[in-house]
């Protein structure tokens, strides 16, 4: 896959500012400890959360319990927005990633997966591949999710701007 190429948006950003590249939000999202996810509940209102997400082949994934209010939500509406970044607002670089969270059942997908969580919050994160997700060690489950982005936003504070990345063709 081609990278995604950065557009500034001049409307939000200063006028000196310059647009983020691919390279540099890619790696605040395969770093980020921790993300934020935006569900929509049945009745419209929003649910949010913060929950471990893991950035591996173009997608960032998620997990959730199959009784938790997210995995509830995403029954009736698969549209989420992932955010992590910085919660100072004169310096950092916060990312918005926009799609639709998709099941995954893949057992070699979930290995893979399982070894990326095992590299989160040194090692903290520890899952094995089932045939419906991963299982904890404590016999609980969990459903995985990926969401192939439609839309990503990076914003950079102190300099502020606002990049929109583009599909490249």
């Amino acid at each position: 896959m081609k990278e995604p190429m950065p557009r500034l948006d001049e409307r939000f950003s200063d006028p000196a500012a310059r647009a983020v590249p691919w390279a540099t939000t890619r790696a605040a999202l395969e770093s980020a400890q921790l993300s934020w996810i935006t569900t929509v509940r049945s009745d419209g209102r929003p649910h949010v959360t913060p929950l471990v997400a893991v950035w591996l082949d173009e997608a960032l994934y998620f997990t959730t319990g199959p009784e938790e209010q997210k995995a509830v939500n995403l029954d009736g509406n698969s549209q989420v927005a992932l955010t992590t970044g910085c919660s100072r607002w004169d310096e950092g670089l916060d990312v918005v990633v926009e799609g639709v969270a998709e099941r995954v059942t893949e057992r070699a997908v979930l290995e893979r997966l399982a070894a990326a969580w095992a590299g989160k919050w040194d090692g903290q994160w520890q899952f094995h591949a089932t045939d419906d997700g991963f299982s904890h060690a404590d016999g609980g489950v969990a459903l995985v999710f990926a969401v192939r982005p439609a839309k990503i936003l990076a914003f950079t504070k102190g300099a502020f701007s606002q990049t929109g990345y583009t599909p490249a063709e």
